[in-house]
């Protein structure tokens, strides 16, 4: 199996759901990156980054991409966002 690298960059946010906002704004930015997987992106507290909060949805869609909304959403899952 090929190693594989993962690139931490912590980035600040005042509170939870505005962290979980900034990180679905930069997942979907960066899901242009062949290289990235948005959907494993998490936060956490800065002195409790053990305890990590997921950001989008986890489940797989046909063609083997990820739901874009975020975790927990009601509904069925899309490749699109909602308005």
């Amino acid at each position: 199996m090929t190693q594989r690298y993962v690139i931490h960059l912590p980035v600040v946010a005042a509170d939870l759901p505005a962290a979980q906002r900034l990180a679905r704004v930069i997942g979907r930015w960066m899901s242009v990156l062949p290289m990235t997987d948005p959907g494993e992106t998490t936060v956490s507290e800065e002195d409790r980054q053990f305890l990590r909060h997921r950001v989008f949805c986890d489940v797989r869609l046909p063609g083997g991409r990820r739901c874009v909304l975020r975790d927990g959403h009601d509904g069925q899952c899309s490749r699109r966002l909602r308005r």
